[in-house]
């Protein structure tokens, strides 16, 4: 099988997160500067064999597509032509950060710790990419 790649797009970091071969386990992989996103994509699915991209979908509370949908469109474009045998699906993305904070104050990280912007995107991008295993 084929690992699934979880992107938690943001104008200026992006969390990614990956399942094993089994797609069973989804583990964080790295957050990364938004602009470096493609070039890493392109490598890593040069070094993986890569089945799914399932990228966050925010979401207002009434279910209606949030502000930043529409700098993730222009990118979903873009992701679709680079790699157009590798489908993307969508993972409703609402509460993820807030989920991800209390994952990190479970895990005994401190103050500090927890500012991590860069984290909170990582494991973020877990939580979808766990989220959509548990739906499929």
């Amino acid at each position: 099988m084929a690992r699934i790649v979880a992107l938690d797009y943001g104008k200026k970091r992006t969390g990614v997160a990956v399942t094993d071969e089994l797609q069973l386990i989804a583990s964080g992989l790295t957050t990364l500067p938004t602009h470096q996103l493609i070039d890493f994509l392109k490598k890593y699915v040069s070094e993986e064999n890569v089945a799914l991209f399932v990228v966050g979908e925010p979401k207002q509370m009434n279910n209606t597509p949030s502000e930043s949908e529409a700098f993730i469109i222009p990118f979903l474009v873009r992701l679709k032509k680079l790699f157009p045998e590798i489908p993307i699906e969508r993972e409703d993305e609402r509460f993820t950060s807030k989920m991800a904070m209390r994952t990190m104050i479970d895990s005994g990280l401190n103050k500090k710790q927890r500012r991590d912007k860069a984290l909170v995107d990582e494991i973020s991008a877990t939580i979808i990419l766990q989220a959509y295993l548990n739906r499929n």
